[in-house]
């Protein structure tokens, strides 16, 4: 059966954990929103995927500078500080006994409406924050092995209609894309922009390697993904040529290795793509970057304090 990129083992022990809601700490069975919260609504919201390790959020400032400029960008108020986030987030780690092998889901909406309707001026409450904290370890194989992708009709849209960099509640972009691609084999959707050059997955960031030189998109139609960034840091650091550009699926069909990026499974490496065969195993190229963000990530968190 054909499985994403961020697929994961289920863990009994995600039975039992606390979920912050706005503050309170509440069992996973009692973890209730209102049928009128913005989100459940009409999607309309911010949100992060954060990744522990030793004990500390990896990358936390970088994915709470993305929040805030979500937020700023449609115009919601968080309602309190970073400083009180980064508390509430260590304090859910922190009653459900967990320091590695988690993934947090970071929600804001809104907040409640008085009746479902688009206008904000109708919204009766605070902003509605959410933190899921979950036992998630990344698929070793997958890591290894690699996933496949389908190329999807569903495109990455111009900003003016939704912009693609905005990392909203609203996805059903990315779930039809994403659709499409299960019901053709494939683990994962490859999307393309609306001029037809490969944009990025639709819940991953895409990366081709040809000759010696990394490749990912233009960044136009994408999310301002945190590891993708942090993959073209390495890049440049460690002196691989790596360039941010259109290119099309022949490109891609005659790439030497290919991967795709995200918070939970850091870099994983595509196998094949629409029925093309782009490396049966894991190239030097991928897991010379693979090694180099584990050790970019162990860094951060060392250098990282918490509340």
């Amino acid at each position: 059966m054909a499985t994403a990129a961020q697929h994961h083992e289920g863990d009994p022990r995600n039975a039992a954990i606390l979920i912050d809601v706005n503050g309170d700490l509440v069992p996973r069975e009692r973890a209730m929103i209102s049928v009128f919260d913005s989100g459940f609504v009409l999607g309309d919201g911010v949100w992060e995927g954060l990744r522990v390790h030793h004990g500390r959020i990896a990358l936390l400032d970088r994915h709470l500078d993305r929040l805030w400029e979500g937020a700023k960008a449609i115009a919601m108020d968080i309602g309190i500080d970073r400083a009180e986030i980064e508390r509430r987030l260590y304090a859910t780690l922190d009653a459900n006994g967990m320091d590695e092998g988690v993934h947090i889901r970071l929600m804001v909406t809104r907040g409640v409406r008085s009746t479902p309707y688009q206008d904000p001026r109708v919204v009766i409450s605070p902003a509605t924050i959410v933190i899921i904290a979950e036992h998630k370890e990344p698929s070793p194989d997958k890591a290894a092995r690699g996933i496949s992708l389908f190329t999807v009709h569903v495109r990455r849209g111009y900003p003016d209609v939704q912009d693609p960099k905005l990392n909203s509640h609203s996805k059903l972009n990315c779930i039809t894309a994403c659709i499409q691609a299960a019901e053709a084999g494939a683990d994962e959707a490859l999307m393309l922009d609306p001029h037809g050059f490969v944009a990025t997955c639709n819940s991953t960031h895409f990366f081709i390697v040809r000759k010696g030189e990394v490749w990912t998109s233009s960044g136009d139609f994408c999310l301002g993904g945190i590891t993708r960034g942090m993959v073209i840091e390495l890049c440049r650091d460690a002196g691989i040529p790596v360039f941010e550009k259109n290119f099309s699926l022949t490109d891609v069909y005659g790439a030497d290795e290919a991967f795709v990026t995200g918070t939970f499974a850091g870099l994983v490496p595509v196998r094949r793509i629409d029925g093309r065969v782009i490396s049966e195993a894991r190239g030097p190229m991928v897991e010379r970057l693979q090694k180099l963000y584990i050790a970019r990530i162990e860094a951060d968190v060392a250098s990282r304090g918490r509340p």
